[in-house]
């Protein structure tokens, strides 16, 4: 059962972060910004994050306790030999590190195809019996093309709930879902979820509403991201092209548009006299810094690519030094709109289109939506990293203050969250 919140020494959040590997710098960001807000909240809280990389998880977010599930998901699952070893960790897995096709394809083979049933179920942390609250933190993974981490998370939450233990979501981005399956386990679940933060308004709220969730449990607060993104704003403005290419099994970008991808951003740079700046947020299979440093190869001027031990932090330093930033991984999109700078959104696919459009109308004419399927692609894409380099100057204000806003609701967002925890 849930612990007393009257001591606060007492008091355990468990956190379902979706990223147990540590290998996105979007996933990360919001991580430590979590972290942060509980601990300022609660300073002597003990904040257990799921992992399968305790020694990664020490070095990249110490305020955090590692729980690892593979050892049964204990509290105290991190050993001090983990935090002794964790910059060592870091160094090593950077010097070694890799595409992990084997990774991605035990996590594929884990999603459902829509017909020989929902995902295998992991075990369930014991960690969770212990604690004051559990806490899904924001992601994009309540959705049709991950269903494992959507029913690990789905599963979670309603143990969690079995125990009495209050349960809370933020930062999440709602579907595509059109799975029925996940659709009967969603409604089982988030209907007794205590709280639930949006990162965008156009699909989430109905998509809950649908599921039997009450208005009044449901708020929109942006990313979780954004914070970590605006504090390390800068005042003058930058003057690099980012980019950012993913390619991934449910981003699939043909290569006549990769190629045109290339040959636009090459030509606009020229133009413009800057220089392209490679900008990784995923270390997956592939997925940003293989396929970006394609896009870039005969390019004039570049920009150093970020190793692999790089920080979420550091790649928001690389974003400020950027105009405009053309990406279709989402973070990265985040990461520039919250420091005033615009950017160029890239889709090929329903779930990147609610993604994308959804971050748009959180900032406003700061960010464009281009499909990289379209007709006409060169002349849309180069018109649209003229006009926003253009307009950079004007968009870098109102672009912050949308930023501001978003940081306010979050945290009024969190307060919530808060009340769940001393409702224990």
């Amino acid at each position: 059962m849930a612990m007393s919140s009257t001591d606060p020494g007492e008091i355990r959040i468990l956190i379902e972060n979706g990223e147990y590997w540590l290998r996105n710098r979007g996933d990360t960001a919001m991580m430590g910004i979590t972290v942060d807000r509980l601990r300022e909240h609660w300073p002597a809280a003990r904040i257990g994050m799921l992992t399968d990389q305790p020694r990664i998880l020490r070095a990249l977010l110490p305020a955090a306790e590692p729980i690892c599930l593979g050892a049964g998901g204990q509290w105290g699952g991190g050993t001090t030999l983990d935090r002794i070893l964790a910059p060592a960790a870091v160094q090593w897995r950077a010097a070694t590190d890799g595409p992990k096709t084997a990774l991605r394809g035990i996590r594929n083979s884990l999603r459902s195809d829509g017909e020989a049933g929902p995902p295998a179920a992991p075990p369930l942390p014991a960690a969770v019996a212990d604690a004051t609250l559990v806490l899904a933190q924001g992601g994009g993974y309540m959705t049709d093309v991950d269903q494992y981490q959507a029913h690990r998370t789905l599963d979670l939450l309603e143990y969690a709930q079995s125990q009495g233990v209050p349960t809370a979501m933020i930062g999440q981005g709602f579907g595509p879902i059109e799975d029925a399956r996940l659709l009967e386990r969603a409604a089982q679940v988030l209907p007794r979820v205590g709280f639930i933060g949006l990162r965008e308004a156009r699909r989430g709220p109905a998509l809950l509403a649908g599921l039997g969730v009450a208005p009044e449990r449901i708020m929109v607060t942006g990313d979780d991201a954004v914070e970590p993104a605006y504090l390390l704003r800068r005042p003058a403005i930058g003057h690099d092209l980012g980019i950012c290419l993913r390619v991934a099994y449910y981003a699939q970008v043909g290569a006549a548009a990769r190629g045109v991808l290339g040959q636009v951003v090459r030509t606009r740079a020229v133009a413009h006299n800057a220089a392209l700046a490679p900008l990784v947020i995923s270390e997956y299979e592939g997925e940003d810094r293989q396929c970006t440093l394609a896009v870039l190869a005969g390019a004039a001027h570049t920009r150093p690519i970020i190793g692999r031990g790089g920080t979420a932090a550091a790649v928001i330093g690389q974003v400020a030094g950027c105009r405009v930033v053309v990406t279709s991984a989402y973070h990265l999109a985040v990461f520039a709109l919250a420091q005033g700078i615009p950017a160029i959104g890239l889709t090929v696919s329903r779930y990147y289109d609610d993604k994308f459009h959804g971050l748009a109308e959180m900032f406003g004419s700061g960010l464009r939506v281009v499909n990289l399927d379209a007709d006409g692609l060169e002349h849309t894409l180069g018109n649209a990293i003229d006009e926003l380099w253009e307009a950079a100057p004007a968009l870098r204000d109102p672009l912050r203050r949308r930023a501001v806003e978003q940081i306010e609701a979050a945290r009024a967002g969190m307060d919530r969250v808060y009340a769940l925890a001393g409702e224990s």
